[in-house]
């Protein structure tokens, strides 16, 4: 039974049994569905914003509000659940995203009855996976992304939403396998009855090679979730052709889940593997971050651009969890938080745009800055925060994560400063690009020339969605230790067993 008030299965929960409403609702226009899913996220989301404030206690580094059923005894599976710093902050994040997704997905007029069904689940089992204290928990929420996902991309899609909603399953389930086998090595290893309590599996340990065979298989896994290079090519694919508000959820939840498992389970759970295998994971975060930003740099189709883009910063969530200071996971976890706003923000300027102009195409597009001035504003400003301008998140989770390499004291000389030349290199690419996307966008005369009738500018309720997205970042970029206070305690909890080794 539960241990205390069940503040985390409710918000759980509640996604799920509000989207069971959804196919008994009137059936006279969409603005009831519309309106009730809203209200469902706004209210899902004032919920966690009370277990933050009033429920978290940011002085403890335990995990707290737990909630404990027994559903399969013998194998000892239970529904067990709890947060600390960072599973909140990815919680608040979710909710912050997904209610101004649901506000952006309003055009939607094609069978809105199930597109929101399946936003309402896509958002219940992000939050499940966040406070998952079961890792079989933890996996059945990782796989119950994969339905709603691939539904929202086959069927809301652009003209190759088949061929990419394929290729996202197959290599999300693929990655799954790996996922569920090291599960299962991990429970079961030296012991009759298996445990998948994240804190029991803490103080289990594992001879060497077995520990890096168990590593491998998980980071497989969220090398495709996250994505690692080179398995990130489902990415862009999926990113193309899924409507704007799925790819808001994508890149500003989805892509988290990944860096999410890094930490919780390869850091936290296989320490003398991490520790053995951290160089590796920082060189191919530096890779990723040149090789995505120069894809990036020749993709002629917007939101291609823009998932590379996604694909390059979360290279710096790599680096800074392979550094193993204190600096640099601080920076890998503000960088989740911060390109999920950016990246969602981005995601839904490209969509607003399409529809206007009805192209993603670079090379079709030009001179729209002139009849939509607001949309030229709102699309500099989120590019420059992609860019990591000062004064925005994005520059100080880049600087935290370099900072992190520099202070990463068990590497050598040689490779630190080979992370921070291909990070570096990284951070000179990515205004070309971005900057290049605006030019190609805004100036010259090609498109506005055709005087198209549907170049109106931005609604005000695409405006309060932007403004939404832009105060967190500024805020954040303004005063960084409004956020990093949260989980900067856990960071050095996670991070003592490495000081002990080395």
């Amino acid at each position: 039974m539960f241990t205390n008030r069940p503040w985390l299965t409710v918000i759980v929960f509640l996604p799920f049994f509000a989207s069971l409403v959804i196919p008994i609702l009137p059936r006279s226009g969409n603005k009831i569905i519309r309106w009730y899913t809203l209200g469902i996220c706004i209210l899902e989301f004032l919920l966690i914003i009370y277990i933050f404030y009033r429920q978290f206690d940011f002085n403890s580094q335990s995990i707290q509000l737990l909630d404990v059923v027994n559903w399969i005894d013998s194998i000892r599976f239970h529904w067990l659940l709890g947060i600390d710093s960072l599973s909140i902050s990815l919680v608040i994040l979710t909710g912050f995203v997904t209610t101004l997704s649901i506000l952006a997905a309003w055009p939607i007029t094609r069978n809105p009855r199930l597109f929101y069904f399946l936003m309402l689940i896509m958002y219940g089992g992000q939050i499940g996976l966040f406070v998952s204290r079961d890792i079989l928990l933890f996996f059945f929420m990782w796989e119950l992304e994969l339905i709603p996902v691939y539904l929202l991309l086959s069927l809301w899609g652009g003209k190759r939403r088949l061929y990419s909603s394929t290729k996202f399953i197959l290599y999300t389930a693929g990655g799954s396998i790996f996922l569920l086998v090291a599960i299962l090595i991990l429970s079961f290893y030296g012991t009759d009855v298996p445990s998948f309590d994240i804190q029991e599996l803490m103080r289990k340990s594992y001879p060497l090679s077995l520990e890096v065979l168990i590593y491998v298989g998980f980071l497989i896994a969220y090398a495709v979730k996250l994505p690692i290079f080179p398995f990130h090519t489902w990415l862009p694919d999926t990113h193309g052709e899924a409507h704007y508000s799925t790819c808001m959820l994508l890149a500003g939840v989805l892509l988290k889940m990944g860096g999410y498992g890094l930490i919780r389970i390869n850091l936290e759970l296989l320490i003398h593997a991490h520790f053995l295998l951290g160089s590796w994971i920082m060189l191919f975060g530096g890779i990723q971050i040149v090789y995505a930003s120069l894809v990036s740099m020749s993709q002629r189709n917007l939101k291609r651009r823009i998932a590379y883009s996604s694909i390059a910063h979360m290279g710096f969530v790599t680096i800074g969890i392979g550094s193993l200071a204190d600096a640099g996971l601080n920076g890998a976890i503000l960088q989740m938080i911060s390109h999920g706003l950016i990246g969602a923000a981005l995601f839904f300027l490209a969509g607003t745009c399409y529809d206007r102009t009805r192209t993603f195409f670079l090379d079709q597009l030009g001179g729209i800055a002139i009849p939509m001035p607001k949309l030229f504003l709102m699309f500099n400003i989120f590019s420059l925060a992609s860019l990591a301008l000062p004064g925005m998140s994005g520059f100080v989770s880049e600087l935290l994560v370099f900072l992190g390499v520099i202070n990463a004291d068990k590497y050598s000389v040689v490779l630190k400063t080979a992370v921070i030349a291909l990070g570096s290199l990284g951070t000179v690419l990515t205004p070309i690009y971005l900057l290049s996307m605006l030019r190609q966008l805004f100036y010259g005369y090609k498109f506005f020339e055709k005087s198209n009738p549907y170049l109106i500018d931005l609604s005000p309720r695409e405006l309060f969605v932007l403004i939404c997205f832009f105060l967190p970042i500024l805020g954040i970029g303004l005063y960084p230790n409004l956020i990093l206070s949260i989980w900067s305690a856990n960071v050095s909890a996670f991070l003592l067993p490495y000081h002990k080794i080395s």
